[in-house]
């Protein structure tokens, strides 16, 4: 069954700090309408102008993932988009007063609270998915940052990572299926080494960095006090008392996983793959990776994305059908001129694929029309229903009993003419499941991979025989 799109089912307000400005800043996610994917709105502006969550919007990766779009920015949008592509929220507007997402505890673990307790509301469009036909490699040799994409029938990760560190070795992070992400990586914690603060202190960041909200990671021993007390006036946190006993984390923190830093990565690994604009199936593999490479991979992933639309939807022709025409005259009524199948490519337990040979020589074409003979849409919906019938008449024993009556169409759009020459292949898939009789299908008619009709259908399998 065609999955569908989903938003909440109630807005949802919280409040926090920037991690970076230090800012307190209140944020209200909305339910959103189909296809209308996620996107921030900075209400404190004049305008109030929105910003789209889009790879190719993003103009800093500096400890965090910027977007930029009408004259406005958002920064370290890593962690929300994260939970919602998590919780899998397809559309959602985030209303923000301030430049920068709230850091909360340095995870997405109270986005995810929030986003549940607000619950879901399916909608009418289809989730539409990016499904692979090849691997994707991307790496940066400079780096050392490497990603590869590869087909799978779920949205699977894993991460290494490798500092070199004696705190942080080489680690390793899994996800298995996008339903693991709330309790195995939403609470997973922010990280930053104790020799890069003063760094980002002096350049202004982690103005809203604290031991609540960020693990740190400690390399080396004999760190004085004084050297302690330093580093919280540079802060701006003078009250804060740090302790430091030996190689280890700051304060003794106590880490929720072994490899809570890996996990991390991947957490931010879905977030900034939140930008393709598209929910994915395919393993993701990244080795030390980081915002920069993230959002560059995404980019990667988008065009990709982009060319597959473009060549449409590949269907393989050349296996042999799993029903041929002497098959489906087995099972359907209609003989010449009215059999408007001619081989079904395969069936599974809620879908179909059938094909039609458009040629010249039927007899349609004597009068529609001379000299420009075009294929009726009315026959295209005929023939999209034959192959529904075939698939519901497959669902029984002696199928050659029964008949499959028309009750409804509805949703029909022509896209494109069909003529002569032309191979049209039908892929339908159940809507709802199939009660006393009653099919309800859904279905698109391609061309060369190009949608020409879509419609759906209900029908009546009755046994008049």
């Amino acid at each position: 069954m065609a999955e569908k799109q989903r938003t909440l089912a109630q807005s949802i307000k919280l409040s926090g700090i920037g991690l970076h400005t230090g800012e307190k800043v209140n944020l209200e996610i909305l339910p959103a309408p189909d296809k209308h994917g996620y996107k921030f709105q900075r209400v404190d502006m004049d305008g109030e102008p929105t910003i789209k969550a889009d790879c190719d919007l993003v103009v800093a990766t500096d400890r965090g993932t910027t977007l930029e779009q009408n004259g406005a920015r958002v920064y370290t949008t890593e962690h929300i988009l994260a939970a919602l592509y998590g919780c899998q929220v397809d559309n959602a507007l985030i209303k923000i007063d301030g430049p920068e997402v709230p850091i909360m505890d340095g995870s997405s673990k109270l986005f995810v609270d929030a986003i549940e307790k607000a619950g879901y509301q399916e909608q009418n469009a289809e989730r539409v998915y990016l499904e692979l036909d090849e691997n994707i490699k991307w790496e940066d040799l400079e780096k050392g940052i490497e990603f590869l994409a590869i087909p799978d029938d779920h949205y699977r990760m894993t991460v290494m990572v490798d500092y070199n560190s004696p705190v942080l070795g080489t680690q390793h992070a899994s996800m298995y299926q996008i339903g693991d992400f709330k309790n195995e990586i939403a609470a997973c914690r922010t990280f930053v080494f104790l020799r890069e603060l003063e760094f980002l202190a002096k350049n202004n960041l982690i103005k809203g960095g604290d031991l609540d909200n960020a693990i740190v990671l400690v390399e080396r021993e004999n760190i004085g006090k004084e050297e302690l007390d330093s580093l919280a006036k540079l802060l701006g946190k003078e009250d804060l008392n740090i302790t430091v006993d030996g190689i280890g984390v700051l304060n003794s923190t106590k880490l929720q996983y072994e490899n809570e830093p890996a996990r991390h990565k991947l957490l931010d690994i879905v977030g900034d793959l939140a930008l393709v604009g598209v929910p994915i199936k395919a393993h993701i593999l990244g080795a030390r990776p980081g915002h920069s490479g993230n959002v560059r991979f995404a980019k990667v992933l988008k065009e990709y994305w982009k060319q597959k639309q473009k060549a449409g939807k590949r269907f393989d022709l050349e296996k042999a059908p799993l029903y041929d025409i002497n098959d489906i005259e087995k099972m359907l009524p209609h003989r010449f001129p009215f059999l408007m199948v001619d081989k079904i490519m395969e069936i599974g337990e809620e879908s179909i694929v059938g094909v039609k040979n458009v040629t010249m020589n039927e007899p349609i074409f004597t009068g529609h029309f001379p000299g420009n003979p075009i294929f009726p849409g009315v026959l295209q919906i005929e023939a999209m229903a034959q192959v529904g019938g075939i698939f519901s008449l497959s669902k029984i024993e002696d199928p050659h009993l029964y008949s499959t009556y028309f009750m409804k169409i509805d949703k029909v759009k022509f896209k494109q003419k069909v003529v002569p020459g032309d191979t049209i292949v039908f892929d339908l898939k159940l809507l709802s499941p199939i009660r006393r009789g009653l099919v309800n299908m859904g279905g698109t008619a391609y061309v060369n991979g190009k949608p020409v009709m879509e419609a759906e259908m209900l029908a009546q399998v009755v046994k008049d025989k």
